[in-house]
């Protein structure tokens, strides 16, 4: 059954869940947070949208594979675990880059961000198979 409400209050708190996801996984690395917290609301906001309004909304507003997002989660957390290697460091040593912004100032990036941003994607891919895989049965 389809509920106007739900699915209007669904909409709006989406967007919202996704924008405080990215917080959360921006700020994880200084302070509570990072990329298991950050796509378990991402998580949560998609769960949400496939109860309100179906798996196939889901997947068009995705428009990725789920499986697609845990690969190139492995990925990138694989790759902020051997960036160390590279410098000469034990694995999964953090390494911070400083890089220079237009109009001044510097951007300070590290390691442990991007491998945040692989677990967040995994963590968010996995949760997806499972709730469109559950919610498709069902339907």
């Amino acid at each position: 059954m389809q509920s106007l409400i739900l699915s209007t209050a669904t909409r709006f708190l989406t967007g919202l869940m996704l924008v405080f996801s990215v917080f959360l996984l921006l700020r994880g690395h200084n302070e509570p947070g990072g990329g298991f917290v950050g796509s378990l609301v991402a998580s949560t906001a998609f769960a949400l949208y496939a109860i309100a309004l179906g798996a196939k909304a889901v997947r068009r507003a995705v428009r990725v594979e789920p499986r697609m997002l845990v690969m190139v989660g492995l990925a990138f957390a694989i790759a902020g675990g051997l960036l160390a290697l590279i410098t000469g460091a034990p694995l999964f040593t953090g390494v911070w880059l400083d890089i220079p912004l237009p109009g001044g100032g510097e951007l300070h990036v590290g390691s442990p961000l991007i491998f945040d941003v692989g677990v967040y994607l995994v963590v968010v891919g996995a949760v997806l198979t499972v709730i469109l895989t559950m919610e498709e049965e069902i339907s």
